[in-house]
């Protein structure tokens, strides 16, 4: 028997799991829904031996054809570092993985990772440096951009068929529980009560305003040194994958 632990404001959530379970977790979500905003955690990821763990930070809608924000954080053997892995799902099409090696040790303390969802961009955060960019190309190059009402959720669980090198190493369970920490859950986001989201659109949000539209040349610059100094996989550049880049990819440094 092995447990997975999150740890909220002092309150933990519990999910029994084991070898071959790989329905084992553990998980939080909002009941509101949003169309657009800005979400933000502090996570303090599962120490010592996590290979085949994921520790989740997500927004998703809910039905057919769905819309999903992803900061997935994959464990790794004692000793080797956390990759961090985001995707963006418009439309029910995903596959668009980036990965990340962190420039710190995120088992050692809380940092803040956050997500900008308006209808101009999203931007994923850690921290105070902006690592991807996904603008919105519906206009103009035919690109399904995020649209639909988002629940913000987060989760710990089993992903030892894919999380750790493509799945091959496993999970430990002798070193369970695995225990991920959560601390400061602030959403500043437009809530809605129905599938509409377009007064989520609206500059009277100040997450809408144009200063959030665009990176500024600051944050613009750490940005694309993030992306080239630790960046390790884009689905972009993954030509077995992808002998066309797909259209999105053409101004991903705008």
């Amino acid at each position: 028997m092995a447990l997975f632990v999150l740890v909220l404001f002092h309150v933990i959530f519990a999910v029994v799991g084991g070898r071959g379970l790989n329905a084992a977790s553990a998980g939080f979500a909002s009941k509101l829904s949003y169309g657009s905003g800005f979400f933000h955690l502090r996570i303090k990821l599962p120490d010592r031996d996590s290979a085949g763990v994921v520790t989740a930070f997500y927004l998703t809608s809910h039905g057919d054809k769905h819309d999903e924000l992803d900061f997935e954080f994959l464990g790794n053997r004692e000793g080797k570092p956390y990759t961090l892995q985001t995707n963006v799902f418009a439309n029910g099409l995903g596959n668009r993985e980036q990965r990340t090696l962190l420039w710190f040790d995120p088992t050692a303390d809380f940092h803040t990772y956050g997500i900008l969802w308006n209808p101009y961009q999203i931007v994923f955060w850690v921290d105070d440096t902006p690592i991807r960019v996904f603008k919105n190309n519906k206009a103009s190059l035919g690109v399904d951009y995020p649209s639909k009402p988002m629940t913000v959720e987060a989760s710990l669980w089993n992903g030892e068929s894919w999380a750790t090198d493509g799945g091959r190493t496993k999970i430990d369970w002798s070193y369970a529980p695995f225990k991920a920490h959560f601390q400061g859950f602030g959403v500043e986001g437009c809530s809605v009560q129905n599938s509409n989201i377009g007064d989520c659109y609206s500059n009277k949000y100040l997450w809408n305003e144009r200063k959030y539209q665009s990176l500024d040349s600051n944050q613009q610059r750490a940005y694309e040194y993030a992306r080239n100094t630790y960046m390790n996989y884009d689905y972009c550049t993954d030509k077995a994958r992808y002998p066309t880049p797909p259209p999105e990819c053409l101004n991903q440094l705008q």
